[in-house]
């Protein structure tokens, strides 16, 4: 696996799969004895944002209950 100049890599599909690491998940890197460890990000400082079919269903139901949407 190669490092971008931006100093981007790529998780490959299993392991995003195996930590359910989807777009917007926060996750962090740890050196731990020289070797660094990709975690999923929890707890404070990580923002655990709404998938898509969260967000949809909460944009129904403000709607079903009259209330304006919120962007």
């Amino acid at each position: 696996m190669r490092v971008t100049s931006k100093g981007q890599v790529t998780i490959p599909i299993d392991i995003r799969n195996k930590l359910g690491i989807q777009p917007n998940t926060e996750v962090r890197f740890v050196v731990r004895k020289g070797i660094v460890v990709l975690e999923k990000a929890s707890g404070r400082g990580s923002i655990r944002r709404p998938n898509r079919g969260e967000a949809i269903v909460t944009r129904l139901r403000r709607s079903a209950r009259g209330l304006p949407e919120v962007r």
